[in-house]
């Protein structure tokens, strides 16, 4: 671990030990191409030839469009020659990339074809993007340059002596109460992140489907690092409406997904159940979902834990872990091996963490540099070095790390009593009826607001959803502390909004209500 301390380091490192062992497979035209270790290195390497000739050192290249080889490459090739990458999120309006690119002070933009028009945009109201490079060949615009013929162009090995604390990327948080802020990701808070601790695979077998969003840290981190410094190859998911398809295709030992998407694969799994009740379910699994899938990790939102023996049922290993953006992301991981089914894992190797009035604070070699060109808020979420996490919770004895809520949705009472509205969105999310919950106060009362699942409520010919709400909060408040229990309730008619990473925007609560 010692010797890979930067992203140039860890391509270095992959293109030595797996050399022709593909390292990306991704489909193209129904045909599945395949990138060796050692092409990632060459062709990362050119773009850095190519970069260093366009743009300043040390100058910030924005990137946007779905996961793909390309735009693997070129992140690579970007904070490998010392530039600094800005990933995008591709489902912010065109408005709200190019107020991004000003506030990142980005001078390159390089997207996916599709995403042309936004490069428009970006064109018409950001003046000091001086560079646009379209991942694909397909030019339109005089102002274009294709990736592939600057990788074509600028074939050779390319050295750079990189420090690892230097700034590699800054990653804009999706902003659940306010304005996104700017995360710095130095080189050894990503690379640190993912070579720290061994998941204990076989690795010489590891197949990964990588469904998330590669501007995430989350993805990029435990899907492309991950596989880089472990050998593992990643399949990528060109859309979530390929899912089954591409499940079929690839056949992956192993997931990285997001809650949603997990009850979603349950949900499929219980239903074949349904309609093959002689059929053991570890086949119908294996059927399902690709045939060799034994794992699947699970983070950035809270996981309910009777997935996790649910999904052995169907001989696959469901685990939690925890993080944020400004964790690079892993705070701590629960494990195939050792692991708390109510936790959300041990701490990572080198995770300090410690409580103030309820609240996690963390000290790691992945705690960013700090905001952008935001003092205030930087100054705001470090303390003695410590950075506040927002969460409450606490460690036990074991290393194994427990979240309770958010320190700024905590609700005090006018008794004095501090009450944490996830725990009870997390038990009352364990109804089907319940599609989404907000809980929150409302003239001194704990309020719940719930969305019900129309579509559930349809099948089972439930037609008093008043009613039926009503018996759901009355069974929770049975059991519940006096000063824990939901004394309001309101229905919504249509879904909370919601960031593009799919997180309720809280302070919208009340926007559309029976």
């Amino acid at each position: 671990m010692d010797d890979v301390r930067t992203m140039k380091e860890l391509i270095d490192y992959a293109a030595i030990h797996y050399r022709e062992k593909a390292a990306y497979r991704y489909l193209q035209k129904k045909e599945v191409i395949e990138k060796t270790f050692l092409e990632v290195k060459k062709d990362s390497e050119a773009f850095s030839r190519a970069i260093s000739k366009k743009a300043d050192e040390k100058a910030h290249v924005a990137l946007i469009g779905p996961t793909s080889y390309e735009y693997i490459v070129a992140y690579f090739g970007t904070v490998n020659s010392e530039r600094v990458a800005v990933p995008l999120d591709k489902e912010q309006t065109a408005e709200e990339i190019a107020n991004l690119v000003s506030r990142a002070d980005v001078t390159v933009f390089i997207y996916d074809s599709s995403y042309r028009d936004m490069a428009k945009t970006v064109k018409e109201k950001c003046p000091d993007v001086k560079y646009f490079i379209n991942m694909q060949d397909v030019l339109l615009e005089e102002y274009e340059c294709s990736l592939w013929d600057l990788i074509e162009d600028n074939r050779g090995s390319y050295e750079k002596s990189i420090d690892p604390d230097s700034l590699a990327a800054i990653l804009y948080t999706s902003g659940t109460t306010g304005k996104s802020k700017g995360v710095m990701l130095s080189h050894y808070n990503q690379v640190y992140n993912a070579v720290c601790v061994d998941m204990k695979l076989d690795y010489d077998t590891a197949v990964t489907l990588s469904v998330l969003p590669i501007h995430h840290t989350y993805c990029f981190t435990c899907d492309i690092l991950i596989g880089l410094y472990f050998g593992v190859t990643v399949c990528i998911n060109d859309s979530m409406m390929h899912l089954v398809r591409n499940l079929s295709i690839f056949h992956p030992t192993i997931m990285l997904v997001v809650p949603m998407i997990a009850e979603s694969i349950l949900y499929r799994l219980k239903e074949a159940a349904k309609a093959n009740p002689d059929v053991p379910k570890e086949l119908l699994a294996k059927k399902a979902l690709g045939g060799k899938l034994t794992s699947i990790y699970c983070g950035g939102a809270y996981l309910n834990p009777a997935l996790i023996p649910e999904f052995e049922e169907y001989g696959i290993c469901l685990r939690q872990g925890y993080g944020m953006t400004e964790c690079a992301p892993r705070i701590s991981n629960n494990f195939w091996f050792d692991y708390r089914a109510d936790s959300v894992g041990k701490l990572l190797p080198g995770v300090q963490v410690k409580e103030e009035d309820g609240e996690i604070l963390v000290k790691s070699p992945s705690v960013m540099k700090g905001y952008y060109k935001d003092e205030e808020n930087t100054k705001q979420v470090f303390k003695d070095g410590w950075l506040r996490t927002g969460d409450l919770g606490y460690v036990d004895k074991d290393n194994f790390l427990y979240i309770s809520g958010r320190k700024k949705n905590l609700i005090i009472l006018s008794n004095g009593e501090n009450v944490s509205p996830e725990g009870i969105e997390n038990k009352l999310s364990e109804e089907v009826l319940v599609k989404e919950v907000l809980v929150y106060e409302e003239k001194n009362q704990i309020t719940a607001e719930i969305y019900p699942d129309i579509e559930y409520a349809n099948a089972n010919n439930i037609t008093d959803l008043t009613s039926a709400v009503t018996s759901i909060i009355e069974r929770y408040n049975q059991d519940a502390p006096s000063f824990q229990k939901v004394t309001r309730i309101k229905l919504r008619e249509e879904e909370f909004p919601k960031t593009t990473s799919k997180k309720i925007k809280r302070k919208y609560a009340t926007v559309s209500e029976k």
